[in-house]
C-alpha cells in the first residue's frame, strides 16, 4: 500500500507521521512545492494550479490514496483535484477539527492563518458545527512560515502574539493549519493556565490518516512490520527530506524510513 500527501511545505509531516504510526508497512510519498510556496497569499486559481502540479507529481508514483494535507488547498483546490484524479485515485481533504472541539461545549479558540481567520469557509464551519458555542478566531501571522523554516525565535514570537489574542478560560484549541501541529506542545505551554485542567487540542492529522485507510479499505495495523519506504518530491524533483523537517519529531520519524528507488 502506498499513501501520498501534498502540501506547500512541511505541514504534511503530521499526517504523514500519523499514517506511518497506523500502518508502518505503508510506503509514503510526500510532495511539496518549495518553488511555489507559500500558497496562502496566492489567488485561489493560482493556488489550485500549484496544488495540482504537486498532486500530479505524487500521482505519478501510483499511490493508492492522496491526502491534501493543507487546509487552504483543501478549501480552494479539492474540487479540481478530485475532478482530475478520482475515481482512480481517492483524494482526502483536510478540514479544521471544529466539530470535535465544539462537542465539549466551549469556549473554543481556533488558531489559523490570517487568510483563513474570518473567511467564509471557516465561518461556515463554525455555524454548522459550533452553533451556540463560544468560539474565538485567532489569527496567527507568521507562524506557519516560522515553522516551515524551523526558526525558533520567530516561532516563539508568533505563538506569543497569538496567545495574547486568545481569551482566558478556553478549554479547547483547534489547530487550523497543518503546520501548527508540529509545534502543538509549544502552543500548549503558551496557553495552559496554572491550576486549570489540561487544554484539549484538536488537529486533523489523525483523522485524515484514518480516512485515507478507510478509502483504500485497509485496517489500521500499528504493529505491522515497519517495512514502508519514503519518497520525497520537492516541486516534482526527487530529493531528501528538507533540513528543517528534521527539527520536528514527525520529520525525524519519517527520516528513519528507507528511500524508495
Amino acid at each position: 500500500m502506498k499513501i501520498a500527501l501534498v502540501d506547500s511545505g512541511i505541514g504534511l509531516l503530521p499526517a504523514a507521521a500519523a499514517v506511518r504510526r497506523l500502518r508502518p508497512d505503508a510506503d509514503l510519498v510526500i510532495s511539496s512545492d518549495p518553488d511555489g510556496m507559500p500558497w496562502g497569499p496566492r489567488t485561489p486559481e493560482d493556488l489550485t494550479q500549484r496544488a495540482l502540479l504537486a498532486a500530479e507529481a505524487a500521482a505519478a508514483q501510483r499511490p493508492d490514496a492522496l491526502i491534501v494535507a493543507c487546509n487552504t488547498a483543501s478549501v480552494h483546490s479539492l474540487p479540481t483535484l478530485r475532478a482530475r484524479l478520482e475515481p482512480q485515485l481517492p483524494v482526502i481533504g483536510t478540514v479544521p477539527a471544529i466539530k470535535p472541539a465544539a462537542a465539549g461545549g466551549g469556549p473554543v479558540a481556533i488558531w489559523a492563518t490570517p487568510a483563513t481567520t474570518g473567511s467564509p469557509y471557516q465561518r461556515g464551519l463554525i455555524r454548522k458545527f459550533a452553533d451556540g458555542v463560544d468560539v474565538t478566531e485567532v489569527p496567527c501571522p507568521g507562524l506557519a512560515d516560522a515553522v516551515e523554516q524551523a526558526d525558533e525565535s520567530a516561532i516563539d514570537t508568533a505563538i506569543a502574539a497569538a496567545a495574547a489574542l486568545t481569551p482566558p478560560g478556553v478549554n479547547a484549541v483547534v489547530l487550523g493549519c497543518t503546520h501548527y501541529e508540529l509545534v502543538a506542545g509549544r502552543i500548549r505551554a503558551a496557553l495552559q493556565e496554572p491550576g486549570q485542567p489540561p487544554l484539549a487540542f484538536h488537529g486533523s492529522a489523525g483523522a485524515v490518516a484514518a480516512q485515507a485507510l478507510r478509502r483504500v479499505d485497509v485496517p489500521a495495523q500499528p504493529d505491522a512490520e515497519p517495512t514502508g519506504s519514503l519518497t520525497v518530491l520537492l516541486s516534482g524533483r526527487e530529493s531528501a527530506l528538507p533540513g528543517p523537517a528534521l527539527n520536528y519529531a514527525e520529520g525525524r520519524l519519517l527520516g528513519q524510513l528507507s528511500t524508495a528507488r
